[in-house]
C-alpha cells in the first residue's frame, strides 16, 4: 500500500487551502521551481489550474530560477507534465515567465535590510545594508502562489516557502549576501536545521513583498507526494520541514573514508551537481574522498563557469583569510565554491581541506585541476565495486542530492567547524 497522497487527497488540500471565494477575479501568479528540484509538480499544478482557472482573471507561471539558466517553452511544459498539444489548447492562456536575476530592468527594489537588522538576523556575523530587489513582474498580480518541494538545503537549512522568492525571483544583492552568510556559518552547521540565520533573512525579505502570498509546500518521497501543506509561505514551510526532517535525513553510526555520490540526470552541471557533496559532507571522514559520479555533466556552470575557473574551489577560510583579494567577486559564487569543496583551514598561506573531492564527470582533467578538484575517469568506475561495503567505510549513494546524511552523534565531528 502506497503512503503517497492520491489525486483526490491533493484535490481536497488544494480546495481547502485555496478557496475560490477569495480568488474570484484575481490575477494569480504561480511561482514554481525549475527542473533541478525533484517533485510531481505537474500533479499539483493541474489540480490548482482545474480548481482556480474558471474563477481567476488570469493564471500565469514564473520559474523561480535564482541564477540558473532560463527554461525553454518545451522544458517548462515538461516540468509541468503537459504535452505540446495541451499547452496550445487547455493551457493556451497561461503565461510562462522566466526570472531574470541579472537584468536590472526586470527588477524592483522593495526596501533595504539595515545594518542593525542584518546584525540581529545573522547573529552578529555581518552588519551591512542589503538592498532587497525582486522581479518587477510580480506586481502585475493580485495573488502569489508558491508551489515547490521542501528538502534539507545547504544554504538555508530546509528549502521551500519564501526561498522561492529569495533567491528564486530575487535580485543579486540579497541573493549574494545570504548565500555567503550560509557559507560563513558552513554547510554542516546549516543543512538540516530549520531556524538558521539565512532562513531569518529570507523570511524578513519576504515580509517586504506586500502582495498577498499563499503557498503549497510539497514533501516528496520516492517520487510521490508524502505530504502537501497549504497556508502562508511561513506556515506551510514550517509544517513541511518537519515532515522533511523525518523523511529526508538518514543517520549513520560512523563516517566513511570513501563515498561514491551519483548525480541524477536533473543535475546537468556542477553548479547544481554540487548537492552530491553538500548532502554527504556530514558523513565524510577527515582525510576521506567524496567522488561525484556524473558522466552526463560536462559543464561547471553555464552562467558562472568563467568566474569559478578564476576562483577555483576552496574552503571558507581560504577566502576569509584573503578577503581583500576576493571581496569584489559575487558572494554567491564564492559560497558555492566553499560548499562544494567542504570545510577546511587556511594558515600561513596554506590551505588544508578536510577531505578530497573528486569529479568523475565529463569535465576534462585539465579543467578539474584548474579549479582545484580531483579528477577520475568516469569509465573507470563500476558501481558494483562500491556497493554493500559500508562496514569497510565505503558508501554508495545511487541517487544523491536530496537525501541528507548525518552522523548519529555529530558532536565530535562538528567541533570547530564553524569557529
Amino acid at each position: 500500500m502506497s503512503d503517497h497522497l492520491t489525486s483526490e487527497q491533493v484535490a481536497g488540500i488544494v480546495a481547502e487551502g485555496l478557496p475560490v471565494e477569495g480568488m474570484s477575479g484575481k490575477r494569480l501568479l504561480l511561482i514554481v521551481p525549475d527542473a533541478t528540484r525533484g517533485c510531481p509538480l505537474g500533479m499539483v499544478f493541474k489540480e490548482v489550474y482545474r480548481h482556480l482557472a474558471p474563477e481567476v482573471a488570469s493564471l500565469d507561471i514564473m520559474i523561480a530560477l535564482g541564477t540558473h539558466p532560463p527554461m525553454s517553452e518545451e522544458a517548462i511544459c515538461e516540468r509541468l507534465e503537459i504535452t505540446g498539444e495541451e499547452r496550445s489548447t487547455q493551457y493556451a492562456k497561461v503565461g510562462f515567465l522566466n526570472h531574470e536575476w541579472d537584468n536590472p530592468a526586470a527588477l524592483r527594489q522593495i526596501g533595504v535590510l539595515t545594518p542593525d537588522e542584518i546584525s540581529n538576523l545573522s547573529g552578529g556575523l555581518f552588519a551591512m545594508e542589503v538592498p532587497v530587489t525582486i522581479n518587477t513582474r510580480l506586481f502585475d498580480y493580485d495573488e502569489l502562489l508558491i508551489i515547490g518541494p521542501v528538502f534539507p538545503h545547504e544554504v538555508v537549512g530546509f528549502s521551500g516557502g519564501n526561498k522561492y522568492l529569495f533567491p528564486g525571483v530575487a535580485g543579486p544583492e540579497i541573493l549574494n549576501f545570504f548565500h555567503w552568510l550560509g557559507a560563513v556559518v558552513t554547510n554542516p552547521m546549516i543543512i538540516g536545521h530549520k531556524w538558521t540565520p539565512v532562513r531569518k533573512v529570507v523570511d524578513r525579505a519576504a515580509s517586504l513583498v506586500t502582495i498577498s502570498k499563499r503557498c503549497l509546500c510539497m514533501v516528496v518521497d520516492k517520487g510521490g507526494l508524502a505530504g502537501l501543506f497549504s497556508g502562508t509561505p511561513e506556515q506551510a514551510w514550517d509544517e513541511a520541514s518537519e515532515l522533511s526532517r523525518k523523511l529526508h535525513i538518514t543517520t549513520k553510526p560512523r563516517p566513511f573514508h570513501t563515498i561514491l555520490s551519483c548525480a541524477p540526470a536533473m543535475y546537468d552541471e556542477l553548479w547544481v551537481g554540487g548537492k552530491c557533496m553538500y548532502k554527504l559532507e556530514p558523513v565524510l571522514a577527515d582525510g576521506g574522498e567524496l567522488i561525484i559520479y556524473a558522466p552526463h555533466i560536462h559543464e561547471v556552470s553555464v552562467v558562472h563557469g568563467k568566474l569559478i575557473e578564476e576562483l577555483g574551489y576552496h574552503c571558507r577560510d581560504y577566502f576569509l583569510g584573503q578577503w581583500e583579494r576576493f571581496k569584489d567577486y559575487p558572494w554567491g559564487v564564492i559560497a558555492h565554491s566553499t560548499h562544494v569543496r567542504g570545510v577546511g583551514t587556511y594558515e600561513s598561506g596554506v590551505e588544508h581541506c578536510r577531505a578530497r573531492v573528486t569529479l568523475a564527470t565529463g569535465i576534462p582533467r585539465e579543467v578539474c585541476e584548474r579549479i582545484n578538484m580531483g579528477y577520475r575517469d568516469p569509465a573507470s568506475i563500476r558501481l558494483e565495486d562500491f556497493a554493500d561495503r559500508e562496514e569497510e567505510g565505503i558508501l554508495l549513494v545511487p541517487k544523491a542530492g536530496e537525501m541528507l546524511f548525518q552522523l548519529e552523534n555529530p558532536a565530535s565531528w562538528a567541533s570547530g567547524v564553524a569557529a
